[in-house]
């Protein structure tokens, strides 16, 4: 039996974002949910001919069952009904659940088998959950001697302790909650070593305030039908310790002092120039609006929507510009628009007449108060997170402005959230002070992934004399700030500025000049873009080594088209003048799904399907991406590169899918179209010889080649010393591919497009390896160039021999200087 199911919301993005929670109950897919929001024009309402078009594309001959949010959607479904025809008619039911919870029931009831009218009463018992859950005078949901015996079974129970290093933090707290989404039970969690209360194992803001570090021991109880699976998924969680590695405890920055304002270097690199303050800017609660409780929290409801689209915009260009790993430190500021305990506590104050704005404000102050009273200064470091998610759902409430932190000069502030840091611009910002903030704080991850030099924790009264100077002088390695300097300081740090600047612009000036080693070998030195901007900056690039397709893909309701694809390849190509462009296939997966492209969950999905394997998976979507290559390579110089490769059989299967695209443009072969892969995981640096008579080259993404290698999860702060792509081991490997290279009847280019490319120190012990290609952020190009340049082949090969019987990588590193 298979009961659709359809969503009539006001608003697109708010059925997009349900569809997609409810998706994310469902291990093994599940029943039609066809979705019918918002006009055709993008703005707010309900159409009933499109909820009958929806309901007639969710029917497969058992029922639909209709949800809606608000009175308005109602009349649409009531309307959209009669234009039915009678058969389809007769099996429609439309459900008074509410409109998330409901869908979430419903759609696991529906994938249970469940008929029409059990799976619509299924949906409307969530109301009568949460009613019973809200009821004043009921027992506090945080103290657990008051919990009751529903008939459900005796309580199961557990105990697990903390083994990460940076403890039971966002990262591992999402991993808990989104294990336990969908089970029918109640899970409760207490910090045993702190003596500290029950906390809901359905909120992320909740569980990630146990305040539990590196050995702490958490209890977890629940009760339900499904209790003794809740217990088993949280017990197997903390056993792989939330898929980070626990053994290894890495230096940690300095806590931030208390009282002496010390400053603490937070972002390498030498910073002169004028002062550019940034005041804080209070964002104050809006003034109340009328409304009944339903008007209020589709009012909120709107705006947290604006904001999750603002949110993911930031993130998808920040996975473009700086990295994935980087572009995940806005993960968590996502969920906490969705945490269900922050929701149902915003609900409650919406139900006892406070407004909206106010709710939400102090709901967040309460989040961000208990982070502020951790223990541990990494979770410490998370409440301007919070603060950020709370200001931009009140700005939008007002009809504000969302803050910009655009302007010249070294940047002095209080603090600076994510999307600021992620959008400074390092040409117009030689520095950031900070008054406060932390090295662990995710506007300082984002300052050093963009190399501004950076100093945090400076204090109030560091910061206040700054402010008033007319230059600063900042060392982000040293942590040192200097208020208008005396001439022997500033003469000092210009120095240091200036060296680095001269070195700079005589890389640029030769930018253009081919990078050729002093005894006369050509090494290829292109650039990593995920657009056209990226590559009009890559000044002197040779070509494009990697050009990331999945900005066609992020941000998006739906898969971009054959021509929407070619139009944005094309301008790529274009920007290049005539250079080569290396394509690569849609690298997407478990770890950063699209929202178009709904996938179960996976335990780990860096293991999953990922890269080549879920292209394969879905052949229409490989199929439109290599018809677009195709028709761009019949016109500039084209490379086609498939990522995540491990078998043979995969790139034959993938080769095949290129040549059908071939056919299909039906203008025969383009000339110079070339054919190869990324060489990421290790089984196919080592099966390099079987894949070298099929490419024309390979393309080392070192970044995932290390992670696999030394089993340490990239972007995982517990494991970022062993992270470390000069290891020996991945050394190893890097050889084992361009020997295999060598053992093919042609020539087959060997490139490295990951961060260890970019390395200048690294260049001369990776052409030494036997690499001929280097790849790397369009500012990099020119560096990268001179460090060539200055290499001996000779002296190289024996570098590279001395650096694979090091014992690791600091051992290397020693080697290298």
């Amino acid at each position: 039996m298979t009961v659709g199911i359809v969503v009539v919301s006001h608003s697109r993005a708010l059925a997009d974002a349900a569809v997609a929670l409810a998706g994310e109950m469902l291990r093994d897919g599940g029943g039609p949910v066809e979705v019918a929001a918002g006009l055709d024009d993008g703005s707010f309402g309900t159409d009933a001919v499109a909820i009958g078009d929806a309901v007639t594309r969710a029917d497969q001959g058992d029922g639909v069952v209709v949800l809606m949010d608000l009175g308005s959607a109602v009349l649409s479904a009531e309307l959209a009904l009669e234009l039915l025809d009678d058969d389809v008619r007769d099996g429609v039911v439309l459900c008074p659940a509410p409109l998330v919870e409901g869908l979430i029931v419903a759609a696991v009831s529906a994938a249970g088998g469940a008929p029409s009218a059990e799976v619509a009463a299924e949906a409307a018992d969530a109301l009568q959950a949460k009613a019973i859950h809200l009821v004043p005078g009921e027992p506090d949901r945080d103290q657990p001697d008051q919990t009751v015996d529903d008939g459900d079974g005796p309580e199961q129970r557990g105990v697990f302790t903390v083994r990460m290093a940076h403890g039971l933090h966002a990262r591992p707290a999402a991993q808990l909650v989104q294990a336990l989404r969908g089970l029918d039970a109640e899970v409760r969690l207490r910090n045993l070593t702190l003596d500290g209360p029950d906390v809901s194992g359905a909120s992320l803001s909740k569980v990630a305030t146990l305040g539990a570090l590196q050995g702490h021991d958490v209890a977890v109880r629940a009760r339900g039908p499904e209790a003794g699976e809740a217990i088993r998924r949280v017990l197997d969680l903390a056993d792989d310790d939330f898929g980070e590695a626990a053994a290894v405890s890495p230096p940690r920055p300095p806590a931030t002092p208390a009282t002496t304002g010390e400053p603490i270097p937070a972002s390498p690199g030498v910073g002169v120039g004028p002062v550019r303050v940034e005041r804080a800017v209070a964002v104050d609660v809006p003034p109340a609006r009328p409304g009944t409780p339903a008007e209020q929290r589709a009012r909120l409801d709107e705006a947290r929507a604006r904001v999750r689209d603002d949110l993911q915009t930031v993130r998808d260009r920040a996975a473009r510009e700086i990295g994935e790993a980087e572009a995940a430190i806005f993960d968590a500021q996502l969920l906490l628009l969705e945490d269900p305990d922050v929701l149902a506590d915003v609900g409650a104050r919406i139900d006892a007449a406070v407004d909206a704005a106010r709710a939400w404000a102090d709901a967040l102050d309460e989040v961000g108060s208990r982070l502020a009273a951790a223990a541990d200064e990494y979770m410490r470091a998370r409440v301007r997170d919070v603060r950020d998610v709370r200001d931009r759902v009140l700005r939008d409430l007002g009809g504000l402005e969302q803050h910009d932190a655009a302007g010249d000069g070294i940047l002095v502030a209080d603090d600076l959230t994510p999307a600021d840091a992620a959008a400074l611009d390092p040409a117009r910002t030689p520095a950031v002070v900070l008054a406060g903030s932390s090295p662990t704080a995710h506007a300082a991850i984002l300052l050093r992934a963009r190399g501004v030099p950076a100093v945090v924790a400076a204090g109030p009264a560091l910061v206040a004399r700054a402010r008033e100077a007319a230059v600063l002088a900042v060392d982000g390695t040293t942590g040192e700030v200097v208020t208008d300097p005396d001439p022997p300081t500033l003469s000092d740090f210009r120095a240091r500025a200036e060296a680095l600047t001269r070195r700079r612009e005589n890389a640029l000036r030769r930018a253009h000049e081919p990078a050729v080693t002093r005894d006369g070998t050509t090494v290829l030195v292109g650039t990593n873009v995920g657009g056209a901007g990226d590559a009009e900056a890559a000044v002197g690039a040779d070509l494009a080594g990697l050009v990331r397709t999945e900005f066609c893909f992020l941000d998006r309701h739906r898969a971009p088209d054959v021509d929407e694809q070619e139009a944005a390849y094309r301008a790529i190509a274009e920007a290049m003048g005539g250079r080569r462009v290396t394509l690569r296939t849609l690298d997407v997966g478990g770890d950063k799904p699209l929202d178009y492209l709904p996938m179960p969950r996976e335990a780990n999905p860096f293991l999953g399907v990922r890269g080549l394997r879920l292209a394969l998976a879905r052949p229409d979507l490989l199929a439109d991406q290599l018809h677009a290559f195709v028709r761009v390579a019949h016109d500039h110089p084209v490379d086609v590169m498939f990522p995540m490769v491990t078998t043979v059989d995969e790139l034959v299967a993938a080769r095949r899918a290129l040549d059908d695209a071939v056919v299909t443009v039906g203008r025969g072969r383009p000339a110079g179209l070339r054919v190869g892969i990324m060489v990421e995981v290790p089984a196919a640096a080592l099966k390099a010889p079987a894949f070298a008579p099929m490419v024309d080259f390979f393309s080392i993404g070192t970044n995932d080649l290390t992670q696999y290698a030394l089993a340490a999860e990239r972007g995982n702060d517990a494991v970022a010393p062993l992270s470390d792509g000069l290891d020996p081991a991945v050394l190893a490997l890097i050889a084992a591919t361009a020997g295999g290279a060598g053992r093919a009847d042609h020539d087959v280019l060997v490139a490295v497009c990951g961060e260890l490319a970019g390395d200048e120190d690294a260049a001369a012990l990776l052409i030494g390896l036997g690499v001929r290609e280097l790849s790397v952020a369009p500012t990099a190009v020119a560096t990268v160039k001179e460090a060539v340049r200055a290499v001996d082949l000779t002296q190289a090969r024996a570098l590279a021999a001395a650096a694979r019987e090091c014992p690791d990588a600091h051992a290397v590193r020693e080697l290298l200087r």
